[in-house]
């Protein structure tokens, strides 16, 4: 389980000027990303605009940063939904092309009750050897998982641990109380990163960390080794980057904002489009106050 990382970047998927899957820029992205402080990727998350994107094309994404990155870093592939079966089947798709582990979004739009979340991903988590992310996000799903139901899961033997995106910090101090240590609760939420691993969290699956993850980096490893002072005061530093990364809905300011600092992703794919011109000068004013970790 240590091999996943506690530093995971949601990666983007870059597209072309045609609005293509661009495969060799996501493989540049890819490399770079471990090169800058990311311990592994997701791939085909909500960041990476998994809802737009068609089965082929996210088989031939895992395929090509497989090839990109060898085993330098991890690779979790985002294959839940809201229909079991379709997840089963990416899943041990996801298995044949290399993939480490498998991101499990809480089921959308036909909102679940909590015994259904729990079969749901039992029966995913049964279907495969893969370790598997529980994924919670109410703000998207409508749904929440409750830290019953977590925990519950958490007993499960490949269901190894939580992106917590709730936005909840007591949830997740709920979850990483009541789900024993070899459960691993990420932070879904850049801004909650150091209050999540201060309470005992393991680490974060991250936006921010495209422009500077070796400085999320360095804040993780000042709170492993207890130098909670100064990782505050890192996390602190990084929240007005953070907030303009959240401006509108994510991956359109990310996406803008690798474009701006000059690593071209292209537009994100419809019904998600550009910022508007508010929203970009917010972002554009962010960044001048960081070094910028992604080798352009």
């Amino acid at each position: 389980m240590a091999k996943i990382g506690r530093l995971i970047t949601a990666m983007v998927t870059p597209f072309n000027a045609r609005g293509e899957v661009d495969y060799k820029q996501a493989q540049k992205l890819a490399k770079a990303l471990i090169d800058s402080g990311s311990d592994g990727l997701v791939v085909t998350g909500t960041t990476g605009e998994r809802p737009t994107m068609t089965d082929e094309e996210q088989l031939k994404l895992f395929t090509a940063v497989r090839e990109a990155i060898g085993k330098k870093g991890t690779i979790i592939a985002g294959t839940g939904g809201n229909c079991t079966r379709e997840s089963i089947a990416m899943t041990k798709e996801a298995k044949q092309r290399g993939i480490d582990a498998a991101l499990l979004v809480v089921p959308y739009y036909n909102k679940p009750t909590q015994e259904g979340l729990y079969q749901h991903f039992k029966a995913i988590a049964e279907s495969t050897s893969l370790p598997c992310i529980l994924y919670n996000v109410p703000g998207r799903t409508v749904t929440n998982l409750a830290p019953e139901t977590a925990i519950r899961l958490s007993k499960i033997d490949n269901i190894i641990g939580i992106k917590e995106a709730s936005g909840n910090l007591e949830q997740s101090a709920k979850i990483i109380q009541g789900a024993g240590k070899d459960f691993l609760v990420w932070s879904g939420n850049d801004n909650d990163t150091f209050a999540i691993m201060a309470m005992g969290g393991y680490g974060v699956i991250s936006v921010a960390s495209h422009l500077v993850g070796k400085q999320i980096q360095e804040m993780i490893q000042q709170t492993v080794k207890g130098k909670m002072k100064e990782a505050a005061a890192t996390q602190m530093r990084l929240l007005p980057l953070i907030n303009a990364l959240f401006v509108i809905s994510n991956p359109i300011p990310i996406k803008y904002a690798l474009n701006y600092v000059g690593f071209k992703v292209g537009k994100p794919r419809l019904p998600l489009t550009e910022p508007d011109a508010k929203s970009a000068k917010i972002i554009e004013d962010a960044l001048k106050g960081y070094t910028i970790d992604l080798k352009i």
